[in-house]
């Protein structure tokens, strides 16, 4: 209970934060987040769906407003026709930019300033044991270059 309650009033508090100073909800800024880590800031929409453990659906409706903000582009996949690739324009890289600050800002103010280096730690150790296992069950890993295929065009 105590997880679910954690994980619920963090997520509501991340994505305030991000709204109030920076008009993006928390979902938008994990999109730009991850397609700023990977080369040439491209993946393919469903590598991107992976790692963002997003819908396909959910996903597209997403970049089509992060587009309309001329953050992010997509283009067709010179190696796949039936893929599309999505593409953080330096518009929505500066976006990302002037946003980082204020979350990583709330994210140290309700997480890590609550807890003891040791804790800290401790919070790595548990965290990294529950994600290997999900990724020996062959779901998602929502990190850049793990799920994701990294052939876009330079």
């Amino acid at each position: 209970m105590h997880y679910v309650a954690t994980s619920t009033l963090l997520e509501s508090a991340l994505d305030r934060q991000l709204q109030r100073d920076s008009g993006m909800p928390h979902a938008y800024y994990q999109i730009l987040a991850m397609l700023s880590e990977v080369p040439n800031r491209t993946l393919r929409m469903s590598d991107l769906a992976a790692v963002t453990q997003s819908s396909q659906s959910r996903l597209s409706h997403a970049v089509s407003r992060l587009e309309r903000n001329g953050w992010v582009q997509r283009m067709p996949c010179a190696d796949d026709r039936r893929s599309t690739l999505a593409h953080l324009t330096e518009a929505g890289f500066t976006a990302l930019a002037a946003a980082a600050p204020g979350h990583v800002r709330t994210v140290r103010e309700h997480l890590f300033d609550k807890l003891t280096c040791e804790q800290v730690g401790q919070l790595r150790a548990i965290l990294s044991t529950v994600l290997s296992g999900l990724a020996e069950e062959g779901g998602p890993v929502p990190m850049p270059g793990v799920a994701a295929r990294q052939d876009a065009p330079a």
